[in-house]
Order: C-alpha cells, then structure tokens, then sequence
C-alpha cells in the first residue's frame, strides 16, 4: 500500500445530480486530459418474490471499506495511464432511481478510459465489504445478493 491518505469515499444518502455535474465541470481546466467515463450505479426496483424494491439501505465497515477502495485506486493507476480518477460511494438509504455509486476517471486516451473504469468497478464489487439492504414496498426488507 502507498503512503498516500485514504480517502472517506462514503456520502450520505444518495449522489446527486449536482454533485455528479459540478465533478465533471471540476475537470474542464486540466487540459491534459482527452477524455473521461463515468459509471453511475443506480438502485432498481427489482421484483423479488412478488415484491417490489422502493429502495436499498447501505452499509459498511467504513474504515475496512475505504482501505479497499484506496487500494483499487492504487492499483488501478499502477495499471492504467489516468490522469485522475475519483469515487463515491452511497450509505444509507437510496431510493430506487437514485446514485449510489459514481466512478469517474480521466486520461489522456479514450481507450484507456474504458478498461480502467470496467476494472474499477469489477474491483469495487468483487472486494469492498459495502452491504445492501434491499427494502420492499411492504418494508419488509432483505440482504442484497450482488449478480
């Protein structure tokens, strides 16, 4: 691990719209880059078992959580020619049509972009101990099974 600080990538709630538009206009004066990608992770409202997801609680062991995330990040720019690369990460409730996960990353290529953004969050969804809370209509509610 790098001597970097690890970054707090959790937000209360879910991302905003806003917050996602004023990150990407952060980044119109860094005249290096070439291009972005942007995955945004949005809460469906799944039917389960004849029940209808109206949103899904987050939780994590934060400071486990936020190590993982700063190591994906480390390994991704060991990897990847990015010039920046940013991510937020939602924790409780979300309702569904909401963000609950943004991941941006800029390089000087397209190309690159696109690989490292797909490694990122396979990373993300294969290492980082953030839990679902799927909540129902009816409120009763269940642990989320990640597909």
């Amino acid at each position: 691990m790098s001597d970097k600080k690890i970054k707090n990538v959790f937000k209360q709630g879910p991302i905003s719209s806003a917050f996602i538009g004023e990150s990407i206009y952060k980044h119109q004066t860094k005249t290096s880059i070439g291009a972005h990608n942007i995955f945004l992770g949005q809460v469906r409202a799944d039917e389960i078992d004849g029940k209808r997801v109206k949103a899904i609680e987050y939780t994590a062991y934060e400071d486990m959580a936020n190590t993982k995330f700063h190591d994906i990040r480390e390994a991704t720019f060991e990897k990847f020619d990015l010039t920046c690369m940013h991510i937020y990460h939602s924790l409780g409730i979300v309702n569904a049509g909401e963000i609950c996960l943004f991941v941006f990353v800029s390089s000087p290529h397209r190309k690159t972009v696109f690989e490292a953004l797909n490694f990122v969050v396979e990373a993300i969804k294969a290492d980082v101990p953030v839990f679902g809370k799927e909540i129902f209509e009816d409120l009763s509610h269940q642990w989320k099974v990640n597909s």
